[in-house]
Formats: structure tokens, C-alpha cells, sequence
């Protein structure tokens, strides 16, 4: 049986990386094997990618330059982590993908949502995440948690409020077009709301395995 793919997305500061870790020791408990990873990113390739597009130094990255670099490193990605593991029966639990392009450099950048599908199809060929979480957040309190980490910001996290917005309604928008797929959590609730919220979703998915197995 093939595995199954997590993606987790969201504006700066709405808890993926707890919860990433959060998902990861409950399906691991429940004894599924898995990989985690991230975008960009996730292979020895993709992460010298990441270093390039994060780097707050590249202020003059065009849009069309960091769309396909994202791409990039995306197509590493697939090819040498996360397709093999899925056709091994693993779960893949994943930090951003595709959708975080179509918000960041779709919505936020400006780039054309048209031409961003058909790289997106030329590279994944058809294949989508299973189930992707979005931990929706208010702007302000999101980029207030990232100020009282403290350390330096990259290059995504020194944009503005407004580009944030933009992303956040993007991610809200691709939700309604496909709810099936998507899970829409309040990230402003408490940290366990939003992880029973994590549990429900995860136990129809292996409820769902279970029938069809």
C-alpha cells in the first residue's frame, strides 16, 4: 500500500514546526513509519537552494527567479525523498509545498497563478498531498511570535503586513476550492485545540486506509 503525504502551511509564526513534531510522535506511537522534511529544501540540493532564497542579502532575487528556484528544488525533492518513501508505504510529513508557492510568489509576488500551474504539473505531475494543514493566524500576532524569538529574520520575514495578507488569503482561498483535501485550523486557539483538531483529521485519514486496505 502506498504511503501518504502531510503538508503543513501557513503565515510566519502559526506554529508548523510544533506542530510538525507534534504530528510526527503521534502517527510514530500509532506505529506508521515516516519521513519529515521540508520546503525548500529536504535533499542535500534543495537546502543549498533554500540558502540562496532565504538569503536577506538577495534583494534583488526577481519573482520569476525565485519561483523557479522553489521549483528546483522541489523537483529534487520528489524525485529523490518523497516519492520513494510514499512507494515504500511510508508517511511524509512535510513543512510548506506547492501551496506556499502559489501564496508566496502567486499571491504576494504577483506571479500569474496560470503560469505557476503548469510548472507545477510539469514537475509533479499530477501529484498532491493527501491532506494539508493550515494554521490560520491574524498577521500581527504571527509576526509578534517571530519578533520574540528573537536572532535575525530572512529573507521572507522581513516583508511587509500587506505581503502577509496577501498570503494568508491565498491559502484561505486554495482551502475553498478543494476542502476534501484541506484542514483549516485556528492557530489563535490553544495549543491543544489545535492539536485535537490534528488528531481528528489523522484518524479519518487512517480510518480511511484501513477500508480501502
Amino acid at each position: 500500500m502506498l504511503g501518504q503525504f502531510i503538508t503543513l502551511e501557513g503565515t510566519e509564526g502559526a506554529g508548523k514546526s510544533t506542530n510538525l513534531t507534534f504530528i510526527k510522535e503521534w502517527l510514530e506511537n500509532k506505529g506508521v513509519e515516516l519521513i519529515v522534511t521540508r520546503e525548500p529544501g529536504g535533499t542535500e540540493i534543495g537546502e543549498a537552494i533554500r540558502e540562496v532564497l532565504l538569503n536577506k542579502d538577495y534583494t534583488a532575487m526577481q519573482a520569476e527567479t525565485e519561483l523557479l528556484l522553489m521549483f528546483a528544488a522541489r523537483a529534487q525533492h520528489l524525485q529523490e525523498k518523497i516519492l520513494p518513501a510514499i512507494k515504500q508505504g511510508k508517511w511524509v510529513v512535510s513543512d510548506r509545498f506547492t501551496d506556499a508557492t502559489y501564496a508566496y510568489q502567486g499571491a504576494a509576488r504577483g506571479m500569474s497563478f496560470e503560469r505557476i500551474a503548469e510548472i507545477e504539473n510539469w514537475v509533479q505531475q499530477g501529484f498532491y498531498p493527501n491532506t494539508t494543514f493550515i494554521f490560520d493566524l491574524p498577521i500581527e500576532i504571527g509576526m509578534a511570535r517571530v519578533a520574540s524569538r528573537g536572532g535575525e529574520t530572512d529573507r521572507f520575514e522581513q516583508e511587509k503586513h500587506d505581503f502577509f495578507e496577501k498570503v494568508r488569503s491565498a491559502y484561505l482561498q486554495r482551502a475553498s476550492m478543494a476542502p476534501e483535501r484541506y484542514a483549516v485550523l485556528d492557530a489563535s486557539q490553544s495549543l491543544e485545540n489545535v492539536q485535537q483538531s490534528i488528531v481528528n483529521r489523522l484518524e479519518e485519514m487512517m480510518q480511511s486506509m484501513e477500508k480501502t486496505a
